[in-house]
C-alpha cells in the first residue's frame, strides 16, 4: 500500500502498530480523533488549545495540517515541513484511516 510507504516519514515520530508515544503521539485511531488527546502524551500548549478549541482531525484538515503543520496549528512543536505531493497525502490518510483507535 502507498500509504504504508508515504507513513515511513513519519514512523521515526509516530507509532501505529501499538498506543505507545514515542517522541510524538501515537496515530492510532487519528482520523476522527480531537487534536491533542492523546492521553499519555504532552502536546505543545498549541496543541493542546487546538483540541480544546475543536480542532478534530477529519481529512480535510489532515491534509491541510499533512502539507504545513505550522500553518494549520501556529505554535505546535511538531518538527515537520510537510509532505509536497497531494497524492502522497490522499494515501498516507488512507492508509491512517485503517489504522483502528487501541481498545
Amino acid at each position: 500500500m502507498q500509504g504504508e510507504q508515504s507513513f515511513s516519514k513519519c514512523s521515526a515520530c509516530h507509532n501505529i502498530e501499538s498506543p505507545r508515544t514515542r517522541l510524538g503521539p501515537h496515530l492510532m485511531g487519528v482520523v476522527g480523533r480531537h487534536a491533542g488527546s492523546v492521553p499519555d502524551y504532552k502536546y505543545s500548549q498549541a496543541m493542546t488549545d487546538a483540541g480544546a478549541s475543536g480542532l478534530i482531525w477529519d481529512e480535510d484538515k489532515l491534509r491541510a495540517f499533512l502539507s504545513s503543520p505550522k500553518k494549520v496549528v501556529p505554535g505546535t512543536s511538531m518538527r515537520f515541513f510537510g509532505l509536497w505531493s497531494e497524492t502522497e497525502i490522499d494515501n498516507l490518510i488512507a492508509y491512517l484511516k485503517t489504522v483502528s483507535a487501541p481498545q
